[in-house]
């Protein structure tokens, strides 16, 4: 079958979890496919669809001849929120409500008169939780997991049987965040996991209910893995222990490991400006962070963003601001409007404010990979999600970690006693705050964190240069493509 007079493309349909920590990665693996030769439709729900086209203008999705953008409803009432869903009611109505708008998507785009290709294979987040019976039903098409957060954090997810059996988990009483049963180190966990004690595996896993919904939820993201090739966001010296560990459970699965991606996106789009600008941000970016930092001294300047979904009391708000306000450094703060718990605004002191006017900036959200890269910054303070980890690893910044939520302690975990990048902020009084800044930004041990980020920056441009290990596993992984170009295309 020829479509316009030509073969047909490999036509892969990515599909993230809808939030901007997976759909900004799993926009990098398409945009690098789509580089590569691979036809693109690109599926978010409505709702974050209609807030990208709010904060980036109404042409940010009209896409490219071979990059197109779709969309499906995620189910849930209509919202002004900007772009934040609480994510348990999202993961049920995904479950519930999508699987028959998407099928029904599915075969609106492989119609022949749409013009573009037939349909190959489905690239899903393993997050969306119909994926698998979706492409099954749809003419057996082949599928693609992609797991956008941490591979330590899907082999935390693999033990949950384990500690449920060795009746570690659920915990016994309701005061376990605070008497000690989250020091706890299992022990016969996989050999790249040891030493790590309970408050580092994800949240998830926090509950006095042996039935809690999240366990379930847990088993059975590990569960659609079984079988399916599945990539990682991440590269082989970063996480070679860990990948291992996972190879030795799902000996079943293909697994790829294709990473940094914002990197490999960068490399490879940088010269085709019409694919460079695809963007797909839920929240409009300031610029003028970056004018900013062009005013500060070389090496100077903190950086501060807690991503998407860490919230904060009013109470711990007003700490680490003075925190913040006492270290005397330099720094940029991105902080959100909707970030305080309980709703309304998110309301800075206004002496915080008078005190910081010389060396502070505050903006809603910024374009992170250029900050990083700004050579002003010297240190990133992070709620440790896995995007803003590498993007830090990558750009030779070192982090202090305040995980809260997901995977984010298990990233902290992993950043710095495996990576030895980071310093962990365990506590939000504002001298807490003040004296891991200060350790950071000004001691010994701040120069050793560094200098091991600068060691790792290296290895990130080693694993993606020419022969490099990422660029190897993509070229293996586009093998795998062209492999299905040659089978039974999905019909109406």
């Amino acid at each position: 079958m020829t479509v316009n007079g030509k073969e047909p493309m490999v036509h892969a349909v990515c599909v993230p979890f809808a939030a901007q920590g997976h759909i900004t990665p799993m926009l990098q693996l398409a945009k690098f496919l789509n580089s590569k030769g691979i036809y693109i439709t690109f599926v978010n729900t409505q709702h974050n669809h209609h807030c990208m086209l709010s904060s980036n203008g109404p042409d940010s999705l009209k896409g490219t001849s071979s990059f197109r953008f779709e969309t499906f409803p995620d189910g849930l009432p209509p919202s002004n929120a900007n772009g934040f869903r609480d994510v348990f009611p999202l993961l049920l109505s995904l479950r519930v409500n999508c699987p028959q708008p998407f099928m029904e998507l599915l075969y609106r785009i492989n119609d022949p008169s749409t013009g573009s290709p037939p349909i190959t294979l489905i690239i899903s987040d393993i997050h969306m939780p119909f994926a698998r019976d979706v492409a099954r039903m749809f003419g057996d098409c082949p599928l693609v997991l992609f797991y956008p957060p941490s591979p330590c954090s899907f082999l935390a997810y693999a033990h949950l049987d384990n500690l449920l059996d060795k009746d570690i988990l659920p915990f016994k009483g309701p005061d376990f965040m605070s008497d000690g049963s989250l020091n706890k180190k299992p022990e016969n966990l996989a050999p790249s996991m040891k030493g790590i004690q309970l408050k580092d595996f994800p949240s998830f896993i926090r509950s006095t209910d042996k039935d809690h919904p999240l366990f379930k939820y847990m088993r059975d993201l590990v569960e659609r893995a079984y079988g399916v090739p599945l990539i990682f966001n991440t590269f082989k010296a970063l996480d070679q222990e860990i990948l291992n560990d996972i190879s030795n459970l799902l000996v079943s699965s293909p697994i790829y490991t294709i990473g940094p991606l914002h990197c490999l996106a960068n490399n490879l789009a940088q010269d085709n400006t019409e694919l460079g600008s695809l963007g797909c941000n839920l929240w409009k970016e300031d610029i003028k962070t970056l004018e900013w930092l062009d005013s500060k001294e070389p090496n100077s300047v903190l950086y501060v963003s807690f991503g998407t979904t860490l919230f904060m009391t009013n109470e711990q708000l007003i700490e680490f601001s003075w925190g913040l306000a006492n270290s005397k450094y330099p720094f940029l703060w991105i902080i959100r409007p909707d970030m305080v718990i309980g709703g309304g605004s998110s309301i800075i002191p206004p002496e915080f404010l008078d005190e910081v006017k010389d060396r502070g900036m505050l903006s809603s959200w910024c374009a992170q990979e250029k900050v990083l890269n700004h050579p002003s910054v010297k240190v990133y303070l992070s709620h440790s999600g896995w995007n803003s980890t590498l993007e830090s690893i990558s750009s030779g910044v070192p982090l202090i970690c305040w995980p809260s939520y997901a995977d984010q302690p298990i990233n902290c975990w992993y950043s710095c006693e495996k990576l030895g990048v980071g310093l962990e902020m365990e506590g939000i009084t504002r001298r807490d705050v003040e004296e891991i800044i200060t350790e950071a930004m000004d001691s010994k041990k701040g120069k050793e964190i560094k200098k091991r980020t600068m060691e790792w920056k290296s290895l990130v441009k080693e694993a993606i240069s020419l022969r490099g290990s990422s660029t190897l596993e993509c070229d293996r992984f586009m093998n795998y493509l062209l492999s299905l170009k040659d089978q039974n295309n999905i019909s109406n």
